[in-house]
């Protein structure tokens, strides 16, 4: 679903707010070119909205917020490009990490923490052991992750299980499948929300957006703001969500 319309009222339903919320953050780099800046100013202003929205996320009572921060693909970019996006923790938890802390946010990530250089996977790891017992929102950093690679993971942990006689042929199911998946322990996805107007999922969380919905809006992220999650909150709230049953 593309939103482009304003909505008149935003009143939300707080017995009805996703309980996990996936973000894929597009327009960084358009949002710079806009104004004749680097792409690299455009990742530092995004790192404002990650802050903005993983606080009001919380105050809203969502559980679980996964920002796409870097894919596995990402490293086809300019190699300049993919240094700085790797600074951009330690930027982003100097800045915001006490903040986060004192309104019980708990961080998390998904991805291959291994690839991203030895400082990168320090301070990642710090804020992640800083927050470990925060019982607020998870914000989730998906870092050179990938959709497919994730997958590709789990069967391969689940195939050696079975090799190893640990787990038999009809133990197999999605429940253990999910339990294999970088997300497990994690609320399942009720809300996926891309901004710039693309209306693609990017290798993005392929299993666990099965029975998401879906918001595809055109605001740049660098300008996506709390109003603009509202809004996306509130046709959430107004979707008949099925599952594939019929509603009576």
């Amino acid at each position: 679903m593309i939103f482009k319309k304003k909505t008149k009222s935003y009143d939300l339903d707080m017995n009805n707010i996703p309980q996990h919320i996936a973000f894929i953050m597009d327009g960084n780099g358009r949002w710079a070119k806009k104004r004749k800046m680097p792409r690299t100013f455009g990742h530092h202003e995004g790192t404002k909205t990650i802050r903005s929205l993983a606080l009001e996320a919380n105050r809203l009572g969502v559980k679980a917020m996964t920002v796409y921060a870097f894919s596995t693909e990402n490293f086809k970019r300019d190699q300049k490009e993919v240094d700085y996006i790797f600074r951009l923790p330690k930027e982003f938890f100097s800045l915001y990490l006490k903040e986060l802390i004192e309104n019980n946010v708990r961080i998390q990530l998904i991805g291959h923490l291994e690839r991203a250089p030895k400082e990168t996977q320090d301070i990642i790891n710090a804020a992640i052991e800083k927050t470990k017992d925060n019982t607020g929102l998870s914000l989730v950093f998906a870092f050179i992750y990938g959709g497919r690679d994730e997958i590709v993971q789990a069967t391969k942990a689940i195939a050696q299980e079975y090799k190893d006689g640990l787990i038999s042929m009809d133990d197999i199911d999605e429940n253990l499948f999910e339990n294999h998946l970088m997300t497990a322990g994690l609320p399942p996805v009720d809300l996926m929300i891309r901004t710039s107007g693309e209306c693609r999922l990017s290798n993005y969380l392929l299993w666990q957006l099965s029975y998401s919905e879906f918001i595809f809006v055109d605001t740049l992220w660098p300008d996506f703001n709390e109003e603009e999650l509202h809004k996306c909150i509130y046709y959430y709230q107004n979707r008949e969500r099925r599952f594939g049953g019929v509603l009576k």
